[in-house]
Order: structure tokens, then C-alpha cells, then sequence
């Protein structure tokens, strides 16, 4: 028997390079029609630097699946205000009075979806699971066009799940295979979304050797992971903030 040990025999197989220069590289492919998945909640752990070259790419027509559309000017509002989204599936669209007036001007096709649905229609399609029954939305508007069936005596709404043709993560750090750690609240829809697309595309904050990020910290694996970069801004920003003025109630 060999004494060779079967990890170095891992770590010294070949792998496919997965870094790419830039944002715009990493979306070169990105053709119109496509179904993105794009993460965050709010402006919180958005991919600032992918949803940027989208805008520079100019491909439209896009179905975008995402928390929300951004705001007015930042984040995937700006894919709205160049025309390039053509329908979105969320779960949340306030403080974008774009998005609202081309939702009214039926310029926009939109399917707003309950959050934990959303989240578990994610998962599903990650998981190779094409559908599942849950009790939300039975009785509402919801329903509309679902199938429904009884389960001890409670009604449940057949979900179909998400999958995307690219999906656009943004994390903490990550290697050079594609391994990601996501920082605290930017985590959010990130890890479901990773491995719901034929092909995900993931910015950093900080792109580290192989072996450098802890095994047991990693919440995305590389196998999920096409193409990586190190982003190069981040604003950051907040939606909104409120001060309260002292001594008010």
C-alpha cells in the first residue's frame, strides 16, 4: 500500500482557475434574457461591484431574483433605471419610487413573494427539490393560480422552486477554489443563492491563498463557486437612518 497520504494527493490534484480580473470580466458571459440571482437584504451584503458591471454590460431583459430591487440610484436600481430588468421576483419593494412607477405603468413584471417562501423556494431549487407545500399566503392573494391540498385539516399552497442561470454573491472573504465566508448580517440570502444557479459568480472583500480561510468557518463550498475576484469599492451604504431628537417620544 502506498504511504502517500491521500490529502496531498487532494491538495496537489489539479484545479480549474476560478479567479478573474475583474467585475467585468466576471459577467462576460451575462446575455440578454438571463435569470439572475442577486443577494443581499436591503444594501446590506449586495454585490456592488458585479451589479455596477451589469449596468456597464448593458444586456437586458432580465429575470432578477433578489430580496428587493435596491433603492432610487444604488444597487440594482440602477439595472432598473437603464431598462435592464424586465420582470423580478422578491419579497420586499419600498423606498424605490422607480420600481413603483414602473410596476403602475405595467413597465416591470412583478411577483412579490413571502420572505420565508422566497427563502425556501431558494433552498429547493438548490436542492434539486421541484416544489413543496407550505401554509403561507392560503386564503390570500397569495393563492392565486396555486394548487392547494389539505393536510391535517390545514390548507397548503403548492411552491414551485427558484433556480437562476447566474447567480451574483457578495462575501466577506473567499479563496482561490471558491470557498466563501460571509461577515455577520451580509450573509443573509447569499449561501442559498450560491447554490441555486447554473453558475455563480462571487465577489470579495478579501481574496486569500488556499488554506488560509478555517475548514469549519466556511459557509459556501468552492464546488458551488465558478468565478471569484476581489471587489475593488464598497460604499456600504444604508437605506435609511432616523435620529430622534432628544427628549422626543
Amino acid at each position: 500500500m502506498s504511504e502517500t497520504c491521500p490529502w496531498s494527493l487532494l491538495y496537489n490534484f489539479p484545479r480549474m482557475n476560478k479567479v478573474v480580473a475583474s467585475s467585468d470580466e466576471a459577467v462576460r458571459d451575462i446575455s440578454d434574457g438571463a435569470t439572475i440571482m442577486i443577494g443581499g437584504f436591503g444594501l446590506c451584503g449586495i454585490p456592488e461591484n458585479l451589479i455596477r458591471a451589469l449596468v456597464r454590460r448593458g444586456a437586458k431583459n432580465f429575470t432578477t431574483v433578489s430580496n428587493n430591487v435596491g433603492v432610487d440610484g444604488f444597487g440594482m436600481g440602477l439595472l432598473l433605471a437603464n431598462g435592464q430588468i424586465r420582470r423580478h421576483i422578491g419579497t420586499y419593494v419600498g423606498e424605490n419610487k422607480l420600481l413603483e412607477q414602473m410596476v403602475l405603468e405595467k413597465k416591470i413584471d412583478l411577483e412579490l413573494v413571502p420572505q420565508g417562501t422566497f427563502s425556501e423556494r431558494i433552498r429547493a431549487g438548490g436542492a434539486g427539490i421541484p416544489a413543496f407545500y407550505t401554509p403561507t399566503g392560503a386564503g390570500t392573494v397569495v393563492a392565486e393560480n396555486k394548487e392547494a391540498r389539505q393536510f391535517e385539516g390545514r390548507t397548503y399552497l403548492m411552491e414551485r422552486a427558484l433556480k437562476a442561470d447566474f447567480a451574483l454573491v457578495k462575501a466577506w472573504k473567499g479563496d482561490k477554489w471558491g470557498n466563501l465566508v460571509y461577515r455577520k448580517t451580509a450573509r443573509n440570502f447569499n449561501p442559498l443563492m450560491a447554490t441555486a444557479a447554473r453558475v455563480t459568480i462571487a465577489e470579495v472583500e478579501h481574496l486569500v491563498e488556499v488554506g488560509e480561510l478555517e475548514p469549519d468557518c466556511v459557509h459556501t463550498p468552492g464546488i458551488y463557486v465558478k468565478r471569484i475576484f476581489q471587489g475593488e469599492l464598497y460604499e456600504r451604504r444604508i437605506e435609511r437612518r432616523t435620529v430622534k431628537k432628544t427628549g422626543s417620544n
